[in-house]
């Protein structure tokens, strides 16, 4: 059985993850599968029985629960062998998981590579180059109102070619107090900072688009040194009027046949702004998909005069109205860049 180091393994192997699903779950290397030789469960039960009755009889354990696998295993790996050619897995630390993936599956003819280090490897590699890839970067920072469609502006520059930093994408969640509806919980912090890791090793150029947010997204929070870099950053305002931002927020909210429930009981997160009465009327009105009213109310006597009272503040290079949708905002964001960068770069200095 070879080892090898993630720098070595990166671009080159395609990655197995052996480890619960929970932990995979929680992060992993992107692009990684998992094929975990124990679920949680039966993970729990072994670490059990090796603090309780020893080491040996916690591997005879793990053998006869992973032995019933081994069939359906071998399937998986004989496919992604085959897709993808050169194969390495990993557990936690490079330990007994992975070790003995590595081992069963090279010993019948499946050259499998195992991670030195495991996951704890690769959890390195994102914690000391990140802050290297951040220095290398200068952000231009889209603000705007909540509704102006600054999240879709970013997703169209990259179809234009720029590069981009999305941290809601990152952290699975849209930054604001009801920022998880129709979208799921948000990520972990750990997989939120190995996706922006993975988002910065793939930017084409210095420059790099992202979206103004708060320290805080959702549950996870934004490394310091990113949000510092940030705020020296190229600040640029994006507006729209009212019945624009309604709509936009409506196809990002309405996603499933829940909304109305899920809108409803996200709201209370509320309180500490809107007076009990007032949020109790306004969940009746979701409960009654009277979505454009809510929302509009939400924005004009909520989230805009907070919002203003942060924004103006900052001396923006540049200002954009979204007046049909975020493509064509993004196109003249984009037609800006080019001439600032590639006609006067030194005024960005």
């Amino acid at each position: 059985m070879n080892t090898l180091k993630y720098c070595e393994a990166k671009d080159k192997f395609f990655f197995i993850d052996v480890r619960s699903p929970s932990e995979y779950e929680d992060d992993t290397i992107p692009g990684a599968v998992n094929i975990p030789l124990l679920n949680d469960d039966e993970r729990k039960q072994v670490g059990t029985t090796y603090v309780q009755v020893g080491k040996t009889e916690a591997k005879r354990l793990g053998v006869k629960l992973i032995s019933p696998k081994m069939p359906d295993m071998f399937e998986q790996v004989v496919d992604l062998k085959y897709k993808h050619g050169q194969l390495a897995a990993f557990c936690a630390r490079g330990g007994y998981r992975s070790t003995y993936f590595a081992s069963v599956f090279s010993s019948i003819g499946i050259p499998v590579f195992q991670l030195e280090g495991g996951y704890k490897s690769y959890r390195k590699e994102v914690m000391e180059s990140l802050p290297k890839l951040n220095d290398r970067v200068t952000y231009i920072v889209l603000s705007g109102n909540t509704g102006v469609g600054k999240t879709d502006i970013l997703h169209c520059l990259r179809s234009l070619g720029c590069s981009v930093l999305d941290l809601e994408g990152a952290a699975n969640h849209r930054g604001s107090l009801l920022g998880s509806i129709g979208i799921g919980d948000c990520n972990s912090q750990k997989k939120f900072e190995t996706n922006i890791y993975d988002q910065l090793m793939n930017t084409r150029d210095s420059y790099v688009f992202v979206e103004a947010e708060s320290q805080k997204i959702g549950s996870v929070t934004i490394p310091k040194y990113i949000s510092d870099r940030m705020k020296q950053g190229i600040q640029i305002f994006v507006e729209a009027d009212i019945d624009y931002r309604v709509q936009s927020l409506k196809k990002d909210y309405i996603l499933n046949a829940d909304w109305k429930a899920e809108s409803a009981k996200a709201m209370d997160r509320l309180n500490k702004y809107i007076s009990r009465d007032k949020l109790e009327e306004l969940k009746h009105e979701i409960m009654q998909g009277n979505f454009d009213l809510v929302a509009r109310e939400l924005m004009e006597k909520y989230y805009d005069p907070m919002y203003n009272f942060k924004s103006d503040k900052l001396n923006y290079a540049a200002r954009f109205k979204a007046k049909t949708d975020s493509r064509e905002a993004a196109g003249e964001i984009f037609k800006w860049y080019n001439d600032r960068v590639w006609g006067r770069c030194s005024d960005f200095i």
